[in-house]
Parts: structure tokens; sequence; C-alpha cells
């Protein structure tokens, strides 16, 4: 195994040292809370001459952020950016000329929630509003994957030559001190080789990329932004077991099951909560519940078969989710239910934990023993909600 250098840390610190890590040759980005110590951390990394000859530009908005990332990654560069909340939906357009482009982009997301009302506070409305980008998302449970997930992010961009967020939520991992394990640079070269990009603006060779493209062929240039996406489906696990056959540890891929296997009811979770889950699982099993949890890793692309295989013994299913689709109601859940067709199998959606709101065992321990119907909404004030409807 590696050598690695184990510290408690900030959450943004060891994923800036891991990012510091995986050499990128060009850091553009933005501050915004949650997301600005990472690149003042990749930033003084730099400064102190330890990333060799990259450039850290500073630039006047997100949208420039990514405008300049792409520049970048177009002429051949290892690029990072980073960003969270309102920053994420200021790039939207630029979001999809990265991915129409194919250029391998590693973005973290600081998951935070959108306003109006202002809320600097975790939750996942960002990164699932722009889940049809055409970016790769990956989402952490921990500190520990956080760092780990960026050095399997440049790999797995590189080698599908696509763009990618990694996911991680804002100040409950951002902020928050752990120990965690960030390998030194040389294993990290081992791991992840030089970057050879499939496409290069070169002033002695000049071609164009990004031309318009009319109805005779716009339908075949997004399936095949589609066969890649689903490519990453092989991607993204194998990736994780080369990780974790170099480092001696298990991080990303495409689902983690937990104590699910005999399990009648099983939660599905996106990002750190499934810590918080894990742990009531583990209490309801002492007494003698028939419970589990399923973490989901990606969402894009959407891992079909592997959330079927997880979930489809269940006899019941929550989906519990960081966002809402005023209207609908869950984002995930259309796609969980879409897995399991067929199965009779009945899903629950919970909407938990938006705007910061703390997810407590003790309102886990309730929802696993609740009569959900399809739409719950965790600890929800109803006086606060009758007071203005009568209003």
């Amino acid at each position: 195994m590696p050598a690695t250098l184990r510290k408690q840390v900030e959450g943004s610190q060891a994923m800036a040292e891991a990012i510091a890590r995986c050499r990128p040759e060009v850091v553009c980005a933005y501050p915004i809370t949650p997301q600005t110590h990472i690149v003042e951390a990749v930033s003084r990394i730099a400064r102190a001459g330890r990333l060799g000859t990259c450039e850290v530009i500073n630039v006047e908005s997100e949208f420039a952020a990514l405008s300049v990332s792409i520049g970048s990654s177009a002429a051949g560069a290892r690029t990072y950016t980073a960003t969270a909340s309102q920053g994420l939906l200021f790039m939207c357009e630029a979001l999809f000329n990265a991915s129409g482009l194919g250029l391998p982009i590693v973005m973290t997301v600081a998951n935070r929630a959108l306003g109006a009302p202002i809320n600097i506070w975790n939750d996942q409305s960002d990164s699932m509003a722009m889940r049809d980008s055409g970016w790769l998302q990956l989402y952490a449970i921990d500190n520990q994957e956080a760092a780990d997930l960026h050095i399997q992010a440049f790999k797995i961009a590189e080698e599908l030559s696509l763009p990618i967020m990694v996911c991680v939520d804002g100040f409950v991992l951002t902020h928050a001190m752990e120990p965690v394990e960030v390998p030194e640079a040389e294993a990290v070269d081992a791991f992840l080789p030089p970057f050879a990009p499939r496409q290069v603006l070169d002033p002695d060779d000049p071609y164009t990329i990004g031309a318009m493209v009319g109805p005779e062929a716009f339908t075949e240039v997004r399936y095949l932004q589609h066969v890649q996406q689903l490519a990453a489906l092989e991607v993204i696990p194998r990736v994780a077991a080369e990780f974790e056959a170099q480092f001696g540890r298990r991080a990303g891929g495409l689902v983690e099951p937990y104590r699910s296997e005999d399990a009648e009811t099983i939660v599905l979770a996106l990002g750190s909560v499934n810590g918080t889950l894990q742990e009531v699982i583990d209490e309801q099993r002492e007494q003698g519940a028939a419970v589990g949890s399923v973490a989901l890793k990606s969402y894009r692309p959407f891992p079909f078969h592997a959330v079927r295989e997880a979930l489809g013994h269940a006899q019941r299913v929550i989906v519990l989710e960081r966002a809402l689709a005023p209207g609908i109601g869950g984002v995930v859940v259309a796609d969980v239910e879409r897995a399991l067709a067929g199965l009779g199998i009945p899903t629950h959606t919970v909407i938990a934990g938006l705007g910061g709101r703390a997810i407590t065992r003790r309102s886990l321990r309730e929802m696993l023993a609740a009569d959900l119907g399809d739409l719950h909404f965790l600890d929800l004030r109803t006086d606060v909600i009758e007071k203005e409807l009568t209003r």
C-alpha cells in the first residue's frame, strides 16, 4: 500500500490536497460559499510552487470561470474548477458547452440550497437542477471519499473525455474536521496517467470545435454524447476497483449497499446523510428490524441495473432526497421507480434536510417506523404551514 498522509483536517483542505496531487495545469474559479476554501487552498499550494507551472486564474464570475476552463481544456490542459448553488446555475450555458464539446473538466460542487429565499446551507438542489447538462455526477458520503473521488474523477473524465462533477455536501463535509488520508503525489502519479487529450486546439494545426450543427446531424451528436455517458457505467466501477487495489480502501463506484441483503425496507440516499442513516440502520438491526440502506454514488449516469439489483428484493423502498421539485415532489425517485419497473415494490419519497436543516437519527427512526404516503416531508413544521395558508 502506498504511503499516505493521514491527519485531522477540514474537508476542503483534504480535497484541495487531493486535487493538487492530480497536478492540474489550470485552476480557475470564482469564490462562493461553501466552495471557497477548496480553491483558496489549491491557490496557496500553487503559490508555494508545489504545482509546477499550474496557472491559477482569477475571473469576474462563475460563468467566466467555466468559460476559461473550457478554453484551457480545449487547449490540452488538465483543468479544475469548483462552484456551488447560484454559481452552478450561472454556469448553465457553459455547462452544456463543456459536455457537448467532450472536455474532461473536473469540478467540485459544494452542494448548497438555491434561492430565493437566500440560503447558504446544504441541500442538493443545485446539482439536481443540472442533472441533464451532460456532466457525470458522483456523490461523496464523507471527506475521505470526497478526497478519493477527485483522484478518480480526473482518470474517469480523461478516459471518457467527459466533464465530471464531484458533489460534496456544503458545510456538512466542506467545513467538517475529519481524519483523512491523502495519498502522496508519487502514488497518485502511478494511478493517474499524464493527460493525453483527444482534441487539442493548436495554432500550428488549426481546426474548429463547437461549430454549428444543423438538423441533419444534431440528433447523432447528442446520441453519441448519450453513448459516452452510458460507457461511464463500466468505467466508474472499474476505476473504483483500481483505486481500491492500489490504495487499500473503497471509494466511489455506482452504489454502496449497507446491511440490505435481507432487508425488507431499504432507504436509498445520496451524500453525507448516509453516515447518519447507517448508524440508525445499526440501531434498528439490534432491535430486530429488517432494514438496510443503499448509497447512490453515481447519479449521472444513473445505474439502473445496479439500483435494481440492490433494491429489487425489498418489500418497501424509501428514497430520501435533499432536493424538492415543486409541483412534483422528489427528483431521484423517478429514476428509482424506473429501475424497479415491473417489480411491484412500493416506493416512498421523503424530502429532508432542505436549506441545511439537520437530519437527525431520531427523525430517521421515526421515518422508518412511519406509514408513509407517496410524498413525505421530514420534520415539516405544520404549525407554520397552517398559519401561512390561513393568512
